[in-house]
């Protein structure tokens, strides 16, 4: 997870790295951060919480210049801590760097050993760090040459959005398994060398919306962009096959986003249509696990000409509480933030979807609380494979022992969530609906455990002070 967002040349730079983040929401909850660049001299507001108790007017204040990056952070590697907040900024010999990385580095531990050993003193656990400390340790006499120098060091999966000095760079790992997109937004520099446009990078178009930018292109695997008062620059690390992450389109991206020239809800739609076809199944309304499923939902009840419904309600406002009852309340977890209208569920066959099952634990609470509004038969169907293996690159996934679907057949994990039956998206069907008849340019690893980049492991024991 986790969403990145530049711009370069505008005088609102740090709002609309604001809004940017915003839309970026759904990407990361647990930290927000902008680093605006004022002619080279950088400026922070970084906070654990949503970006919008991070961000008023008086902070937003404190972030002059015409070029910021921001992040939104979903811990992967590193604690959720406040040391860990991005984007990251240190100070060396050729001036102030500024980092924001969505993504995964499979190598860095073992970089990090080996960069220890030679004397680098890291400030965070992040795998982010490794980065700077292989910039710093370049002898390269250019910062953008010293990321060069670094990024050829790295495997597993990084979007960049960087500054220093008055440049903006975005980066985007050889194999592509994050998405970064440049757009542009109309500028407003007095000085006609720097053009009519302020340049934008983000993770999803649906933070170009927000702001009126318009979508130029994907940044592409293995490239480096360089914006400046000289304009664009594009140079390119060795080529790799490209292996877009799969479950952008199932579950982490916007609807409303367009990833790699693939629009995220006719994809879902696709899905949906596909899932009715391979796993039908005699009902009297289709219902999705909102908001993850819905899409896909859309698609089931139009293929399987089965009327759609809202039969699970989210409750949008639940954030976190400390009050649990032990036994007043069933199922009290899930009803936090789902509960069923059993006006439209009581005495029905429902067939239920959502984007994946992890542990089935939510799952199992899902079914039961539909039962208990009446429903006659419960039909759970998934769209996408069942996950049976973790992410390496990015996503927090659990460990291969705790995913369901890695030690039971269908069977069993349909006894376990007690449903009347269930059913997955094939993933031939999965990679149709994302316009493809074979894996090539997508990873799919999760599903299939063939990962693109080999995990590489050491002995490590992280140590982490004042983690609490």
């Amino acid at each position: 997870m986790c969403g990145v967002f530049g711009i370069f040349n505008h005088s609102e730079a740090a709002n609309l790295a604001y809004l940017g983040l915003h839309a970026l929401q759904h990407r990361g909850q647990e930290s927000a951060g902008v680093v605006s660049n004022e002619r080279g001299t950088l400026h922070a507001v970084r906070q654990m919480g949503y970006v919008a108790d991070v961000f008023d007017q008086g902070r937003l204040a404190q972030l002059p210049g015409r070029l910021a990056v921001g992040h939104v952070r979903y811990t992967t590697a590193g604690g959720s801590l406040p040391k860990n907040i991005q984007p990251l900024t240190v100070e060396y010999r050729h001036g102030s760097v500024a980092i924001a990385h969505n993504g995964n580095l499979v190598n860095a531990n073992q970089l990090r050993e080996e960069l220890e050993a030679e004397g680098s003193i890291f400030h965070t656990n992040s795998d982010t760090e490794v980065v700077l400390q292989l910039m710093a340790r370049s002898a390269d006499r250019d910062w953008v040459e010293n990321l060069f120098t670094a990024l050829v060091r790295l495997r597993g999966a990084y979007s960049l959005v960087m500054t220093a000095g008055e440049r903006l760079v975005a980066a985007r790992d050889p194999h592509g398994f994050r998405p970064l997109i440049l757009g542009r937004v109309k500028g407003d520099h007095p000085h006609p060398h720097y053009g009519k446009n302020a340049w934008v990078v983000a993770s999803e178009t649906c933070a170009f919306d927000l702001i009126d930018a318009e979508k130029v292109r994907d940044i592409e695997p293995g490239e480096v962009l360089v914006i400046d008062g000289e304009g664009l620059r594009s140079s390119r690390l060795k080529q790799q096959p490209k292996r877009f992450c799969v479950f952008e389109h199932v579950y982490f991206a916007r609807p409303d986003s367009v990833l790699d020239d693939v629009a995220v809800y006719e994809a879902r739609v696709d899905m949906g249509r596909a899932l009715a076809r391979e796993q039908p199944a005699d009902a009297d309304v289709v219902i999705p696990v909102p908001d993850s499923g819905v899409v896909a939902a859309m698609g089931y009840a139009k293929e399987a000409g089965i009327p759609f419904e809202m039969g699970l309600i989210r409750n949008h406002y639940v954030g976190r509480t400390f009050i649990e009852p032990k036994d007043s309340i069933r199922h009290f977890g899930v009803k936090l933030k789902l509960n069923a209208v059993a006006q439209l569920l009581r005495g029905k066959r429902v067939v239920v979807v959502d984007d994946s099952i992890v542990r089935g634990t939510t799952s199992r609470k899902i079914v039961k609380m539909i039962r208990a509004a009446g429903a006659t038969e419960v039909h759970v169907r998934i769209s996408s494979p069942p996950v049976t293996g973790p992410c390496h690159y990015g996503i927090d996934t659990p460990t291969r022992a705790e995913l369901i679907a890695s030690g039971h057949s269908i069977e069993e994990t349909a006894r376990f969530i007690e449903a009347d039956s269930l059913g997955y998206l094939s993933p031939a069907g999965l990679l149709a609906a994302v316009g493809e008849d074979g894996e090539e340019n997508f990873c799919s690893a999760c599903f299939t455990g063939r990962y693109p980049v080999p995990l590489e492991t050491t002995g490590r024991r992280q140590l982490r002070l004042i983690e609490v």
